[in-house]
């Protein structure tokens, strides 16, 4: 596969991301964390759990695919579309209709999904402990993290969410995937994992659950 950048200028995008938007990138983990720990609890009003994971699809593409990103890939740009796109559509299922409620109880799908987003929170602390050293590693608020998060949470989601939510975090998961193994970022083999995992659970779904509540 040819790029339009070296290895060196794509960790170099990370440096200076980090340089100038790290207060944000910490603030954006404090309360993705509590978002959480209430989600956890059941305290978290409808709405707040995509209002946040909207927040961290146009942050990504606004703050790092169209102001850094861009800088050594023209593609960065439709990239950002994508990423804005992907918040307006948990802007409009999740936080205006409601339709993003999360599943309790215990099963294997929660088990992953709840793994899922404990890998996401600690994603900076695998990047540095496999020896990516800051400011040069993706921290928080880039779309890796984001993308293991949403699909976290897609999977904690019950079934009212359509399936074209999905859509993109998948393609991204395909896209950045690609980063463990041409940069050696292996934290991003999670980002496969959890796409194989979300596929398989998108197909298998009952039809017709994503029309059910059109009409509400």
């Amino acid at each position: 596969m040819t790029l339009p950048f070296t290895a060196d200028e794509f960790f170099d995008v990370f440096a200076a991301y980090n340089a100038r938007l790290w207060p944000v990138a910490l603030i954006l983990w404090v309360v993705t964390a509590y978002a959480v720990m209430r989600s956890r609890d059941g305290a978290t009003r409808p709405g707040f759990i995509p209002g946040v994971l909207a927040f961290h699809w146009v942050w990504s593409g606004l703050a790092y695919h169209a102001a850094f990103f861009s800088r050594i890939n023209p593609a960065a740009w439709m990239f950002a579309g994508l990423f804005v796109l992907e918040g307006g559509l948990l802007t409009w299922y999740g936080v205006v209709h409601h339709r993003f409620q999360l599943r309790r109880g215990s099963s294997c799908r929660q088990a992953l999904s709840w793994a899922l987003i404990a890998y996401a929170l600690l994603y900076p602390a695998i990047a540095r402990a496999e020896g990516h050293a800051f400011p040069r590693l993706p921290i928080f608020g880039v779309p890796c993290p984001t993308t293991i998060l949403t699909i976290g949470f897609l999977l904690a989601a019950d079934r009212s969410l359509p399936r074209l939510v999905a859509v993109i975090p998948l393609l991204w998961a395909c896209i950045g995937g690609s980063a463990a193994f041409l940069f050696g970022v292996r934290a991003d083999l999670m980002l496969l994992a959890s796409a194989t995992i979300l596929a398989v659970d998108t197909i298998l779904r009952p039809t017709g659950l994503d029309d059910s509540r059109l009409a509400r």
